[in-house]
């Protein structure tokens, strides 16, 4: 197997520099677009062969040198009792969404050999079929970003609902969180029963607290799954999105690997945070739609600065944009692998 990234995960640096992209398994893949084709977007979540398939195209199409779990991270809310759905255009919906202690007792912890086979029957398929290729990553949404969508209902820009939550009903708000950490903490824990190799925490929405906050409203509930998590024995990472301002508190977090976005670039973050920490990132996806050479340019930028942390794995910012045409998501992996070597 090409265990370079879980190698990079542990902190020795490799040759060449480990590359995966978050979403690589999506929308600007014609062959994804043929899967889609025969069901919709939760259909494929729910149906092991066909969430395989579609997590195995970017290793064989690609050259990735490691494959994610094809899921969503909102699938932990349905089994918990919310109503998910997702529409086109708008996204996912969680309906009714939850507002007070009436609504947080309808929902209730999960058992996921139980209650999510179809996403461990999905790993135990993966695993079989990537044992001589590359290691599989199991992921999850933090809790902040899991409570998001179920107190907003859905995808928002103001966040009012769960700020109001935490400021105004503190105690309702912790409860809330307690139950995803710990639902968290199961779904997890089964994933890596199941077979993944590694597993990254999502944390979408916290970027949009301040320091104070992301401490008690964010940061306490991701440590406690990394805790739980720790004697699993395998490498964690933690994502914040638009995180710059909060990457010393997430240095302290627990994970393994640190994910950057692109705003924040990796000489900047490793003068915050100290070089002796692995760094995942973080080339801006839309860079993608850059001509070769100046491609060639950004990504020799990024591997550089890399070269100053405990060790790099190279990822995008954030996912891959359905609008990226393949031939240069092949391109960026192709030269990410030559300029690292």
């Amino acid at each position: 197997m090409n265990d370079i990234f879980l190698r990079a995960c542990l902190g020795q640096k490799t040759t060449p520099v480990p590359v995966w992209f978050m979403r690589q398994a999506g929308r600007y893949l014609p062959e994804y677009q043929e899967v889609r084709g025969q069901a919709d977007f939760l259909t494929m979540c729910k149906t092991p062969e066909l969430a395989a398939k579609v997590t195995l195209q970017p290793v064989d199409l690609l050259g990735v040198d490691a494959a994610i779990l094809f899921s969503d991270i909102l699938i932990p809310l349905e089994a918990m009792g919310a109503g998910l759905s997702f529409k086109e255009g708008k996204g996912p919906v969680i309906d009714p969404p939850l507002r007070s202690l009436d609504h947080l007792k309808r929902l209730h912890p999960v058992s996921p050999w139980k209650d999510v086979p179809f996403v461990l029957e999905t790993i135990k398929i993966l695993v079989k079929e990537l044992s001589d290729k590359v290691p599989l990553i199991g992921f999850a949404g933090a809790p902040f970003t899991l409570a998001t969508y179920l107190i907003e209902g859905g995808t928002t820009k103001s966040f009012v609902n769960i700020k109001k939550m935490f400021f105004e009903n503190p105690a309702l708000f912790r409860s809330v969180m307690d139950l995803i950490t710990e639902v968290t903490i199961s779904y997890l824990s089964a994933q890596i029963e199941a077979g993944v190799q590694a597993i990254q925490l999502f944390d979408t929405w916290a970027g949009v607290l301040t320091r104070k906050d992301f401490r008690d409203g964010a940061l306490i509930y991701a440590r406690r799954v990394f805790n739980a998590l720790r004697e699993k024995g395998v490498p964690m990472i933690y994502f914040v999105y638009d995180g710059g301002h909060l990457l010393d508190m997430v240095r302290n977090s627990g994970a393994d690997v640190i994910g950057l976005d692109w705003r924040t670039d990796i000489g900047t973050a490793l003068k915050r945070i100290g070089s002796d920490v692995v760094i995942q990132g973080n080339l801006d996806p839309c860079l993608l739609f850059l001509p070769e050479e100046r491609l060639r340019d950004r990504i020799s930028e990024i591997i550089e600065q890399g070269r100053s942390a405990k060790a790099h794995i190279f990822n995008l910012g954030h996912g891959v944009l359905p609008e990226i045409p393949p031939e240069k998501v092949k391109m960026a992996i192709d030269l990410i692998h030559e300029l690292s070597s």
